[in-house]
């Protein structure tokens, strides 16, 4: 392992090399195994490999009886997270279709089942952010951090993990999941949560595109009206009870690239879940806007 590159929750991520490679080694605390085994076993899905999606490489468990250290290999990504790139970099139309377009086919492989003998079941992510989404040296972005994630079984219609509902961040957390509201046993649920969290990460892109010489500086969602860890309460206040949602700025409205960013992530917010777009619809829109505006990713 040669450096370390972020620290999280469960562990930290160093760059190390396999096999000549560049890799990133996600390192899990022991108290983290269920997270451990949980990743590798989203990873090793059938068909789950998707351009958009973090590549798996492997995993490995080191250690004496007493000393555990549990290691998660994969691809490298030197840009690092969505959240430290667009700190660090504006955007123009094209850059910010890429990172958008990226992103939500990414999430819609995960949501989509797979019939027939090689068979993929519907993945829900339970931790989207911007932390957790990497960009790739060529701009387009994959999904990463599988450890909270859930898959459905459409034949039971059960989920396959006993589920502590309020898991994730705070902060992207959608009101019914705050609230301890969301119908656990309809897979559905799970997915639509990952929009309303999608529509926010499309809010931050957004802001650091540029528009009439115009760039907004880089905030979190919420930046205005909660705190920096905010609690179970502050988010409550805020998305559920006030309804609240992140604002736009006024050149939004005279800037139709923006004007139909607003329009769907806001579309992806909504309070009730089931008026919250899919996946796939937010990516045949936002394919229908690059068509419109003739960009070729």
């Amino acid at each position: 392992m040669v450096k370390q590159i972020d620290k999280g929750r469960y562990g930290d991520v160093w760059m190390g090399k396999w096999r000549g490679e560049r890799v990133a080694v996600k390192v899990f605390l022991t108290t983290e195994e269920e997270s451990w085994s949980r990743e590798i076993n989203i990873y090793q899905t059938f068909l789950i490999r998707h351009d958009n999606i973090l590549g798996f490489i492997a995993a490995d468990i080191k250690g004496t009886g007493s000393w555990t250290q549990l290691y998660l290999i994969t691809d490298y990504h030197e840009n690092g997270s969505l959240y430290n790139y667009l700190k660090c970099n504006t955007l123009d139309t094209k850059a910010l279709f890429k990172l958008a377009y990226s992103s939500i086919s990414g999430l819609c492989h995960l949501h989509t089942e797979i019939y027939g003998t090689q068979a993929k079941p519907a993945i829900a992510h339970r931790d989207l952010k911007s932390r957790n989404i990497l960009v790739k040296k060529n701009g387009f972005c994959c999904i990463a951090d599988l450890g909270l994630a859930v898959k459905s079984n459409s034949d039971t219609n059960a989920l396959d993990i006993p589920l502590n509902l309020r898991v994730g961040t705070k902060r992207y957390m959608p009101p019914e999941v705050v609230n301890e509201t969301l119908k656990r046993s309809y897979f559905k649920s799970f997915m639509m949560a990952d929009m309303y969290s999608f529509g926010l990460i499309l809010w931050e892109m957004a802001r650091r595109r540029i528009s009439g010489g115009v760039v907004e500086e880089y905030q979190l969602p919420y930046y205005d009206l909660v705190p920096t860890d905010p609690s179970y309460e502050d988010m409550s206040e805020v998305v559920c009870i006030k309804k609240q949602r992140p604002s736009f700025a006024n050149h939004w409205t005279s800037d139709e690239c923006l004007r139909q960013m607003g329009k769907l992530m806001s579309e992806c917010w909504a309070h009730n879940p089931a008026s919250r777009l899919t996946a796939l619809r937010v990516k045949k829109t936002l394919a229908k806007m690059l068509e419109s505006q003739d960009i070729k990713l």
